[in-house]
């Protein structure tokens, strides 16, 4: 993604997500290192998909700059990124400050991102 940025084209390719919200390399790296230390843990957790950020918020460890990023399926990941973007574009109008101010770390369930996309509205 950096280097899509650096080339011009994560723009577009992202719809405009911002990287400096992102995760860095070594916050990936030391949720693999903290599994590989466990073997407990790692045997339990093999086979699954694991969120870096997720693990991070359950086993206390945190990015280089201190943060612990909300995870992929949390709607305070997803409606900044995605959903607020969209309303603000087709309504031509800002979502209230306060409203993005104040969106929960609320994970969604996997089924929500496995399921088919809803039918288009009827015209």
């Amino acid at each position: 993604n950096v280097e899509m940025e650096r080339r011009g084209e994560w723009a577009a390719a992202s719809g405009g997500m911002d990287l400096a919200g992102g995760e860095s390399p070594r916050f990936s790296g030391r949720a693999v290192a903290l599994l590989a230390s466990r073997p407990d843990l790692m045997r339990e957790r093999s086979g699954s998909v694991q969120v870096v950020a997720e693990l991070a918020a359950e086993l206390g460890f945190s990015d280089d700059n201190g943060k612990r990023p909300s995870s992929i399926r949390s709607l305070k990941f997803l409606l900044p990124n995605f959903v607020f973007p969209q309303v603000e574009r087709e309504s031509g109008q800002e979502v209230p400050r306060w409203v993005k101010e104040n969106v929960p770390d609320l994970l969604l369930p996997w089924a929500v991102f496995a399921s088919e996309p809803p039918p288009p509205p009827p015209p």
